[in-house]
């Protein structure tokens, strides 16, 4: 069985989660985006054994306990190719927009559209949605979606900053989410999670 625990971390409760395999009880760590202790607390609370870092999208918010979780577990840290000079750069991830200088290691692989990437018994395929950031992913396996800043409940992740594009996230979704099963659990990078069935009817900005 695939479980899925949810945390709020870092100075805007960015949602980090925990996705594990209960027969295996390994795991992906999703957008440590802070509070590193919390997060290794959580996991060991769990008992699970993380096996990598999943990076949604690059902005500082969802990477900022990526090196201490990495280096604790010594787990790789995956993230799209357009979005991996944001790890490495203040300026790119936008914490130099808020007086901070963010600079993480570089991913140790980059994730493409389509790939799928085993977790236990679990295939976790990734789909590339552009849109927020130019290398933003989702997470999909057994309906359960992991969408980052790219769906929210009702809501759809901004495209004002740099590399956004309203357009390029109209059509991720459209095309890309709303393809998938409605019955989908989705589990965006803030606040509560939702469905995409219920998303096709009410989310104002795509209907």
């Amino acid at each position: 069985m695939l479980k899925v625990e949810t945390m709020q971390v870092g100075y805007i409760g960015t949602n980090c989660y925990i996705v594990y395999c209960t027969e295996t009880k390994t795991a992906f760590v999703v957008d440590p985006g802070g509070d590193a202790a919390v997060i290794i607390k959580k996991i060991e609370e769990l008992g699970v054994k993380p096996i990598a870092i999943l990076i949604t999208h690059g902005h500082l918010d969802h990477i900022g306990a990526n090196d201490a979780i990495a280096k604790k577990y010594s787990i790789p840290v995956y993230i799209h190719e357009a979005d991996a000079a944001m790890l490495t750069s203040a300026e790119k991830n936008l914490s130099s927009m808020l007086g901070e200088r963010l600079v993480c290691q570089a991913a140790d692989k980059f994730l493409s559209d389509n790939d799928v990437i085993e977790l236990g018994s679990h295939q976790f395929r990734v789909i590339h949605t552009p849109g927020h950031t130019p290398g933003g992913i989702c997470f999909f396996a057994d309906n359960v979606l992991l969408s980052g800043d790219t769906l929210f409940k009702q809501s759809v992740g901004r495209t004002d900053f740099p590399g956004g594009s309203a357009k390029k996230l109209t059509d991720s979704i459209k095309n890309k989410l709303f393809c998938l099963p409605e019955e989908t659990v989705v589990y965006p990078g803030h606040e509560g999670k939702t469905t995409i069935g219920y998303e096709k009817k009410h989310n104002p900005f795509i209907i």
